[in-house]
């Protein structure tokens, strides 16, 4: 099982040397920086090619300010955010790449283009994000925990959170973690009428005890904390094979899985990873102001999907 973004970069440099061929990513406006630094650092492992899909003459300005020789990527130009990503998943579609990275553009916009009913990369599934941070929770260990849905569903009913902890779950499978655990979360670990999350985290659970939900195990309503810390579980006597040990976190809405995902970058400095499940091929979506590592283990993680995907 992958634990740590170290192993996740080495595993994903294993799979595209074992391909034989780099992972081909197209960036949708290609003029980002560290987009930019994190496809060169890719290329020079290995891991990854690029096509920059945007304004050529911001592209180059971008290549000078880091060096970068003109032909070291292929540049298609494209003006307006419009026909960046209509040239962008055009480029998917023809076979020319496996992945796309967003660059300096809206994530909205990007989304809305994939989301296209007659030109886009729609499957049917909700798209839904997980969000990978690296977390010291034990003196010898780390773990890499999920946090979803703080990129797409402002307040997802339970249809819709069924289906992002299937995406989630497919991204831990894809990192090796054959069962993981899944906490529905919210304000308080008992169930309250007056806290609809908490009547969702209890039908979920009722779900997967009775195999409607498989692949992982879940339990809720569970707090933040007797989630994540076994010692808080114990003070509240919560006895639950989760409860303290999870590998998921459910949150009720955007807002607290957004701040909390936040939180653990801006407040703790934990390495982080984006997957955006439910289009046809891998789609990057960090937020632009994430840093080049942020993206490098963004790209490393979605090559690992990709391969798990094939696979299924």
């Amino acid at each position: 099982m992958i634990n740590n973004f170290d192993q996740l970069i080495h595993e994903a440099k294993k799979i595209a040397h074992c391909k034989k061929q780099a992972f081909r990513v197209a960036v949708a406006a290609g003029d980002d920086k560290a987009a930019i630094e994190a496809i060169r650092e890719a290329k020079e492992m290995g891991l990854a090619d690029a096509v920059l899909v945007g304004e050529k003459k911001l592209i180059l300005e971008t290549f000078e300010a880091l060096d970068i020789q003109p032909d070291e990527f292929e540049i298609i130009h494209a003006e307006g955010e419009s026909e960046i990503c209509r040239q962008t998943i055009q480029i998917i579609k023809s076979g020319q790449a496996d992945l796309i990275l967003k660059g300096k553009i809206k994530s909205a916009t990007l989304l809305k283009a994939i989301l296209n009913k007659e030109c886009g990369l729609r499957t049917g599934k909700l798209i839904s994000d997980a969000y990978l941070f690296e977390w010291p929770n034990r003196p010898s260990e780390n773990k890499l925990m999920i946090i979803t849905d703080g990129g797409f569903n402002l307040t997802p009913d339970l249809e819709q959170k069924i289906q992002i902890i299937e995406n989630a779950v497919h991204v831990a499978h894809a990192l090796g973690n054959e069962n993981p655990k899944v906490a529905v979360l919210s304000a308080v670990e008992t169930v309250n009428p007056a806290l609809p999350a908490t009547i969702d985290a209890a039908v979920l659970t009722k779900m997967n005890e009775r195999g409607q939900i498989t692949g992982c195990l879940i339990d809720g309503p569970l707090a933040l904390d007797n989630a994540v810390s076994e010692e808080a579980a114990k003070i509240k006597n919560l006895h639950s094979p989760v409860a303290g040990k999870a590998d998921i976190l459910l949150f009720p809405g955007i807002e607290s899985a957004n701040l909390t995902a936040k939180a653990t970058l801006y407040f703790s400095n934990f390495r982080l990873a984006h997957a955006t499940m439910g289009a046809q091929v891998p789609v990057l979506i960090p937020s632009r102001a994430e840093s080049a590592d942020a993206k490098l283990c963004t790209l490393a993680l979605n090559v690992i999907l990709a391969e798990h995907s094939k696979r299924q």
